[in-house]
């Protein structure tokens, strides 16, 4: 039996495992995440000759003439745009404090300038809600703003390294078309549009620690160049809101001090503007726009669909006068009262009309792809879309002028619905599956029904004359409504088809990659029984049905969690599931001591660590409203201590100190009576020490509480961070080097516990750093859960007649281990979105952006107390209950416990993998599901990389624990 015990027989399941789901998961998401097909077509001035809406006294301007070569689709109706965006610049940080229930919040009401001009009745200017469509990262934001077309949901993962758009844009038509683009500020635009700017000066964007390089390099260029004529569209993109959203959140002091420079800027930028406005002027004809990509929640994060996410912010002026009030039918406006009785509105827009509107105001071709729909609200708001002067209210030449707007507005919308219609066909011909041919027929109908209406009445005519309206006047408004509103209905419906089934799944190649999922956990389960033949396991007893009973509460356990994935309203709740789940095993440990009549510190230790972890899964340790809702218990407001309040700060900066102390005293305390590699032992406990000293120095640097020799203040704060990478880099290597030594196997047990805290304590100091001050809390909880979970697994193991008699590992700790270390990701304040990353994590020592270094930062810090340490420290639940078993002696006993230990490694793999196999059933499930993109997505990348690197992970450990199994057991 030892000679059939070797290392390769435990090692190569976890091979062939991880083998299987990486081709399982590849053709699944091949199947489930393909991008929508992206046509190489690009709209030309010359295809509007083919519309059945082309009518050259609509298309042509008045110094152009049908054979004139620069006619185009819409008639210019601005010269100039500058667009300024702000980054996840959130509704209300514009709209007015009026427009919201409840009391005004700090950073409401901040952007006075913006305000001011959209209240004046003199001022053509409006805010506007602008809906975005999830994912809200800021790629995807740029490339539906720039196409018009819808984000695909896989676009995601090139968010940290954006490629060139390949298919017709905004600034692909404008730079066609000789319009002269500026660009300034995010190099994702850069990245997206190379080569297409005339001049541009981008600043690298991905730093979220910086608040300042990108938005100084913007103010740097802007007020120049409004000076200039060497652009005819120019954009500025700001960073800073967004950067201190995602460190600080938004109800901080740098979002303040950020919205309130941001009004200077604006101020200046609006003055250098109206200066240069009067006739003949630079900026006499030139439309202004301050815009957001995305919101974000209280916390400063984005990249979901809930509705602080995707509801941002647009602001539009004409500099010219004030044109005609639209149709009230057009007009989305809200309107209320503010505190000096004076009247703020608030429109809708939605973005995916931004590309769509902005090219019919400077009058070159709609993009290819766009499915958005020209708004009247912001097509209106420039008088070059009116065709006569402005009048007065009083006068009734205004009825004449509103009659040939809306049939202005009626043929673009005609123009618009054209291109819609030509695109879905298109793409439906090239597309692999497209659209259900019950789709198209509706579209086709629609639009059908809508060209007949146009085709019926249309024509250049008037029946509102000079006099006072008549009821000729009103027939002729209400024939235009109705164009518009067959036009809008149909653009609507396209918009919303697409929206529901815009991504293509290939049913085929989903179905074989689940297939091939549930072969990889016929394999986990063949492993397992493989195990317990090796360790020559015999039928159950009368005494191993206890054993049994634990097998099936653990799946019991393991079958609860993975069926609440079914429901969306439990993914949300996925912490809350798993701390009560784990709270549950906690009270049936506790259960179990007392009727064995033993005292159990550990079960009812592991029962107030799990509340503990509850607590902090509900207000986030590490988020802004956590350290709200801490601030506001009532202990703290009878003593009137705030969150700035010096004792708190003070505390706050001390007792992370104090923790690592802690933490290097039960590092030592945990290897001194291991007597198994010495001198490794030291080396390796001192750099784990020396790391955590360097940790709190980096910390106390960054305090302003505390005082320190003036030689450290002038240490640069990224040396340090490096350092401690270094650090644990050469431990982790050192770890790998010495299995290369022949060492004495009779001692295995202790050779294993050492080799395994080497490991965690290489790995810890870096863990500790990426999650900030809460690292040392969430480190002092890993040890107290593993040292219960495995205690209360000793206590259980024991009869009144000794031990029992069987090899195979409980699987009940191991269900727990997993349980616990679900607890611990969501109360470090991560969760399955792309919106609870923390980026700023991924640039601690560094200031510059590399993307394979950020990645692995990142990693690190979302899957380090999950995944990482968890697996790390599996052999202590085969190490510490192993003197209790039978054989413990000899190369037989030396067999059954790596056994043992693979066993468990295969358990907690069969536990990951279930779990992530019921979240792929789940999205094939809800793929036409609302919320597919914004929950059930998110939840599907983040199992299947939780699982990929789960299976990466125990292979490398194997290798590291087993490489010198063959020399004990041949």
């Amino acid at each position: 039996m030892e000679e059939s015990i070797g290392k390769w027989r435990l090692i190569s399941p976890f091979f062939i495992i991880l083998l299987l789901h990486c081709i399982a998961i590849l053709l699944f998401t091949r199947g489930f995440l393909l991008t929508r097909t992206e046509l190489s077509t690009f709209s030309a001035c010359s295809d509007i000759t083919n519309s059945p809406c082309y009518n050259p006294n609509f298309n042509l301007t008045e110094d152009q003439n049908q054979n004139d070569s620069r006619v185009c689709w819409t008639k210019p109706a601005v010269d100039r745009v500058v667009i300024i965006v702000l980054d996840a610049l959130r509704f209300d940080f514009l709209a007015s404090s009026s427009l919201f229930e409840g009391e005004k919040k700090p950073w409401m009401d901040k952007l006075q300038v913006l305000q001011n001009l959209a209240s004046d009745e003199k001022s053509s200017a409006k805010i506007f809600k602008a809906l975005a469509d999830p994912p809200t990262t800021s790629l995807q934001r740029l490339k539906g703003l720039t196409t018009g077309g819808l984000p695909t949901f896989v676009d995601v993962g090139n968010s940290f390294g954006a490629p060139a758009i390949i298919e017709d844009n905004l600034i692909h038509q404008l730079v066609q078309n000789g319009k002269r683009v500026l660009m300034m500020g995010d190099d994702t635009w850069v990245q997206l549009f190379p080569d297409q700017f005339g001049k541009s000066y981008p600043y690298p964007s991905f730093n979220v620690k910086d608040l300042h390089t990108v938005d100084d390099g913007c103010v740097h260029h802007l007020i120049p160049s409004l000076y200039e004529e060497d652009w005819d569209v120019l954009i500025a993109h700001f960073l800073g809101v967004d950067h201190a959203g995602h460190i600080f959140g938004v109800d901080s002091t740098p979002m303040i001090e950020k919205l309130e420079q941001y009004n200077g800027i604006l101020e200046k930028v609006i003055e250098a503007l109206k200066n240069q406005s009067g006739p003949g002027g630079l900026h006499e004809n030139t439309f202004f726009i301050v815009m957001g990509d995305h919101g974000q929640t209280l916390n400063g994060d984005h990249g979901g669909g809930t509705a602080e996410e995707v509801e941002t912010s647009l602001f539009a002026m004409s500099l010219k006068n004030p044109p005609a009030s639209i149709p009230s039918a057009l007009d989305t406006a809200s309107c209320v009262l503010d505190s000096n009785g004076k009247k703020v509105c608030a429109s809708t827009i939605q973005q995916l009309d931004f590309a769509a509107t902005v090219t019919a105001l400077l009058g070159v071709p709609f993009p290819y792809g766009s499915i958005g729909r020209v708004n009247p609200e912001l097509y209106g708001l420039s008088s070059g879309t009116w065709n006569g002067p402005v009048l007065s209210a009083s006068d009734h030449k205004q009825w004449s002028d509103l009659e040939k707007w809306m049939q202005n507005y009626a043929n673009v919308l005609c123009i618009n619905s054209w291109q819609v219609k030509r695109y879905i066909d298109a793409y439906s011909a090239a597309s692999v599956i497209g659209f259900s041919l019950e789709d198209l027929r509706h579209v086709a109908d629609m639009y059908d029904q809508a060209q007949n209406n146009w085709s019926r009445k249309s024509g250049n005519f008037s029946l509102c004359g000079n006099e006072i309206p008549n009821e000729s006047c009103d027939a002729s408004l209400t024939v235009l409504q109705g164009k518009i509103d067959a036009f809008s209905n149909f653009l609507a419906s396209v918009a919303e088809l697409a929206r529901s089934k815009w991504t293509e799944f290939d049913l085929k190649m989903m179905g074989v990659g689940l297939g091939i999922f549930v072969l990889s956990l016929f394999v986990h389960i063949i492993a397992i029984r493989r195990s317990d033949k090796l360790c020559q396991i015999s039928c159950p007893s009368d005494g191993d049905w206890h054993i049994s009973l634990r097998v099936i509460s653990a799946i019991f356990l393991v079958a609860i969690r993975a069926c609440s994935f079914l429901s969306n309203s439990y993914i949300l709740t996925e912490g809350k599931v798993a701390s009560f789940l784990l709270g549950t095993t906690g009270i049936l440990n506790l259960r179990s001591s007392i009727v064995k009549k033993e005292t159990s510190i550990e079960a009812v230790a592991f029962l107030l660590l799990n509340f503990f972890l509850r607590f902090t899964t509900e207000v986030g340790l590490s988020k802004q409203e956590g350290l709200s809702a801490f601030m506001n218990l009532y202990p703290l407001r009878m003593l009137a201590i705030d969150h700035g309040h010096p004792v708190l700060t003070f505390v706050s900066d001390i007792v992370p100190m104090l923790v690592l102390i802690l933490l290097s005293y039960l590092l030592l305390k945990s290897t001194a009576d291991n007597h198994c590699r010495v001198v490794l032992k030291y080396v390796f406990n001192t750099g784990a020490i020396l790391s955590y000293m360097l940790i709190a120095l980096h910390w106390a640097l960054e305090s302003n509480m505390l005082t320190l020799p003036l030689v450290l203040k002038h240490v640069d704060r990224d040396y340090l961070p490096r350092l401690i990478y270094a650090i644990g880099l050469g431990l982790l290597a050192l770890s790998a080097l010495t299995n290369f030594f022949k060492e004495e196997m009779s001692n295995y047990t202790e050779s294993v516990l050492t080799k395994t805290i080497s490991m965690l304590s290489a790995c810890s100091s870096t863990v500790i750093l990426l999650l900030g001050r809460q690292g040392p809390f969430i480190a002092l909880a890993c040890i107290i859960g593993g040292w219960c979970i495995t205690r209360l697994g000793l206590l259980e193991v024991k009869t009144k007649h000794g031990i029992v008699g069987v090899f195979t590992a409980d699987p009940l700790p191991v269900t727990q281990w997993s349980l616990f270390a679900v607890c611990l990701f969501f109360s470090t304040g991560h969760w399955c979105a792309f919106d609870g990353l923390r980026y700023g994590a991924a640039f601690i020592g560094f200031d510059e952006f590399n993307l394979i270094r950020q990645a692995i930062l990142l990693t690190i810090d979302t899957f380090g107390v999950s995944l990482i340490l968890p697996i790390l420290g599996l052999p202590l639940l085969v190490v510490l209950q192993y003197p209790y078993s039978q054989g413990s002696g000899g190369t037989q006993g030396r067999g059954i416990f790596f056994v043992k230990l693979s066993q468990v490694f295969l358990m907690y793999g069969f536990i990951t993998a279930t779990t992530t196999m019921v979240t792929i059933i789940c999205v094939t499930l809800q793929r036409r599901h609302l919320m597919v993109w914004g929950l059930f997505a998110p939840k599907f990348v983040f199992d299947v990389v939780g699982l990929l690197l789960t299976d990466f992970i125990i292979c490398l450990t194997s290798l590291y624990h087993f490489c010198r199994v063959e020399d004990g057991t041949k």
